[in-house]
């Protein structure tokens, strides 16, 4: 009875909270759904009627975009941010696997890589990589922005995915060697299966990253045909004259595919993102 009493004066103290989230889900919200709406109006109304629904909905904005050069940039934005979250979640699993397998001070050692590797920014190592990247003749190609962007993620997912094959108990890893599977085996029948949520997770954060990377896409490719899409959608700009409806379409095409994975994925990427915090 002390229980049921006590439920709308619980309700009342989340009151506060709940008002506090809604605010903070319009403040994200709003700036999307007004690019989504703007891009369906003229450049001018842009200006002229900034807050309001467009006079005539402008279907021709994504076609326009579309066109300039988007489904371009779209094919390689998927190109480089596949390759990039394979290789990263293939590479970190298995470095994982090895730090949790080999004896504790090589794992140490590892894992002090990795933390250092945290704290390392992009724009630290600009120059660097690009004499890199030069000497190896990879740049102005898909490379160029693959290999960095696996190097940079690499050390988060490697975090993440350890904390949870940590918790992995050994006599799963006993009963799999007794039936016959070797490394290997345990790592691709044991600890994958196991660890489905923060693989994904690890893969929702490195796509994220290599979708929307800036910097090293316009630094380290020339070729017009090999730009990803936020450093493309940087040619819908003129200087005398730009199509704003035109750009707003190319962002909402560009924030889509984001958005629609992590609402798609976002059960695992919350479990995932709980199971990796409980060991480090």
């Amino acid at each position: 009875m002390s229980g049921t009493r006590l439920r709308p004066a619980e309700r009342l103290r989340q009151v506060p909270v709940h008002l506090v989230l809604v605010i903070y889900a319009v403040v994200i919200a709003y700036p999307l759904l007004w690019m989504v709406i703007s891009s369906f109006k003229s450049s001018s109304e842009i200006f002229t009627d900034p807050w309001g629904l467009p006079s005539v909905w402008l279907v021709q904005n994504y076609a326009a975009a579309w066109d300039r050069g988007i489904s371009d940039y779209f094919v390689n934005s998927v190109v480089v941010t596949i390759v990039s979250t394979v290789a990263t979640v293939a590479i970190a699993a298995l470095c994982a696997y090895g730090m949790v397998r080999l004896s504790s001070r090589i794992a140490n050692i590892v894992l002090i890589v990795a933390m250092g590797g945290l704290v390392v920014a992009p724009q630290v190592s600009l120059i660097p990589l690009y004499r890199l990247l030069d000497a190896m003749g990879l740049l102005n190609t898909s490379w160029a922005m693959i290999l960095p962007y696996v190097a940079f993620r690499l050390p988060m997912a490697i975090l993440l995915i350890r904390s949870v094959f940590l918790g992995i108990p050994r006599e799963l890893e006993d009963a799999a060697t007794i039936d016959g599977c070797r490394s290997f085996g345990v790592f691709r029948h044991v600890y994958l299966p196991l660890s489905a949520s923060v693989l994904t997770t690890a893969a929702v954060l490195t796509g994220y990253f290599a979708w929307n990377e800036f910097l090293f896409a316009i630094v380290y490719i020339d070729a017009d045909a090999l730009r990803t899409i936020p450093a493309g959608l940087m040619s819908f700009r003129d200087s005398l004259s730009t199509e704003w409806g035109v750009l707003l379409a190319g962002l909402t095409i560009a924030a889509l595919p984001i958005v629609v994975v992590f609402l798609a994925l976002q059960r695992y990427f919350v479990a995932g993102v709980a199971a990796g915090s409980v060991k480090g």
